[in-house]
């Protein structure tokens, strides 16, 4: 019944030591404003590669034509239009959402590791400064 108030209880108070972040990948956290464009320009290649020989075919058609493309290649543009907006889905954007929290981990490995690159040069470039400093002071001495 009476217990030592000197020994901490350390099971309680210790925290995992940086484990990496698991995201619901089906119910994930709000994403900033650059972080949503980034699944915005996913979503919309997606797209594009579902309907790219709709695109190419339309785009043939347009090659050397401004205005007259409008009318001349109205078939290629309507069959591109409504490829588009058939895959154009909310399902789509969570596809596209899902492959960007996948692609999470590995995105922020690349950034700590092109500090960590740029950090080391940086240290190099002052020592060797520094040796540079000693050699023109011991030079003038």
């Amino acid at each position: 019944m009476a217990t030592s108030s000197t020994s901490p209880d350390t099971s309680s108070t210790s925290a995992p030591k940086s484990a990496p972040k698991q995201y619901n990948l089906r119910n994930p956290l709000p994403l900033s404003a650059p972080q949503e464009q980034e699944v915005k320009l996913l979503y919309y290649k997606r797209v594009r590669a579902h309907c790219a020989p709709e695109i190419k075919a339309f785009a043939e058609c347009a090659v050397n034509r401004t205005v007259t493309a409008t009318w001349v290649c109205r078939q290629q543009r309507l069959a591109m239009n409504s490829c588009m907006v058939a895959h154009a889905k909310p399902e789509e954007e969570d596809r596209a959402r899902e492959e960007w929290f996948a692609g999470y981990e590995d995105r922020r490995r690349a950034r700590e590791e092109e500090l960590a690159r740029v950090e080391k040069r940086r240290e190099e470039v002052i020592r060797m400064m520094r040796e540079d400093e000693a050699r023109t002071r011991a030079a003038g001495k």
